[in-house]
């Protein structure tokens, strides 16, 4: 599966952003996806992530309310619409594939970098 993360850039504090992350390959209508990032100095962080069938969705305590993950089968596209963007949300966000719930990540993409203004 290959994976290619859209949609970062520049925005101010309160402001919205939504990533993109466009799959293909031959498993990626049948894989689960998830949401990542690596603040600069910190370990990556698991965001969200959404299954491939029923589209059911998990999400880490701290981006509950203002992150919601989300997927288009028919584009084999996942999303994350980030709302109320901080500071402390700057970061390079990566999106992922793969079998395993709910942090599957057998296949990753490049990353998009996101940068939230004070």
């Amino acid at each position: 599966v290959q994976l290619q993360a859209s949609g970062g850039g520049l925005v101010q504090a309160g402001g919205s952003l939504r990533l993109s992350c466009a799959a293909s390959g031959r498993a990626s209508s049948s894989s689960h996806m998830a949401w990542y990032r690596q603040a600069p100095g910190k370990e990556r962080e698991f965001l969200a992530s959404i299954t491939w069938s029923d589209h059911s969705s998990y999400y880490a305590d701290s981006m509950k309310g203002r992150f919601t993950i989300s997927r288009d089968n028919r584009r084999d596209t996942a999303y994350l619409q980030m709302i109320s963007l901080k500071p402390e949300d700057t970061a390079v966000y990566y999106c992922t594939a793969g079998s395993g719930w709910p942090f599957p990540s057998d296949f990753w993409g490049q990353g998009t970098q996101v940068t939230v203004s004070s």
